[in-house]
């Protein structure tokens, strides 16, 4: 923990701040102490899909990744919430997975759980009907804010998805009926998910 307050470097964004893009040198390792942090891939067309949010304590594996390759980045992550990141000089990596256990088990612990929950978002394109995913999404929303509204168009979270619009509002409006959400101006109360 010591070298970890000495080395890094801690930095704050607002929501929607971009963090990472796609493409971008990677010269430092992100931690985050505080906040939610969306993490997505882009296709050639352009269109997003949503790979797994990041919370306090956490990092992400693709950057990890990169920051072990020295190789650019193949993700986009975006500031949900306020954030606070304290950033580690990727030279720092390899000598302290050498040094500490503890640093080297954070190390693997992050690949396994971003790997698991890369398995479940493939799961979930390959085995759920687009309404579920909607739920899906709104609940890790609200997980990982831990409320119970989200402030988000339909727009956003048919990108999330990498799905129309249309389809998302329509999906939306079925669930308000159903009694798992109420539909506000750009916000969705979960009632039920």
């Amino acid at each position: 923990m010591d070298d970890i307050k000495k080395q890094g470097v801690l930095k704050t964004f607002k929501p929607y701040d971009l963090i990472m893009e796609i493409g971008s040198l990677i010269r430092s390792m992100p931690l985050l102490l505080s906040g939610v942090v969306k993490v997505s891939r882009e296709d050639e067309e352009g269109d997003e899909l949503l790979l797994y949010y990041l919370e306090q304590g956490e990092s992400c594996a693709m950057t990890l990744n990169s920051c072990m390759r020295n190789a650019y980045s193949e993700i986009r992550a975006v500031a949900e919430t306020e954030v606070e990141l304290l950033f580690l000089p990727i030279q720092k990596m390899e000598e302290w997975s050498a040094k500490y256990k503890s640093w080297r088990d954070f190390v693997f612990d992050s690949y396994h759980q971003r790997f698991t929950e890369l398995l479940e978002t493939i799961d979930h394109i390959a085995f759920l009907n687009m309404e579920e995913r909607i739920l899906n999404l709104l609940k890790k929303k609200s997980e990982a804010r831990n409320i119970l509204e989200i402030s988000q168009t339909h727009q956003e979270i048919a990108n999330d998805l990498n799905t129309s619009r249309v389809v998302v509002s329509r999906l939306l409006k079925k669930l308000e009926k159903s009694g798992f959400i109420e539909l506000h101006r750009n916000r969705i109360q979960i009632l039920s998910v």
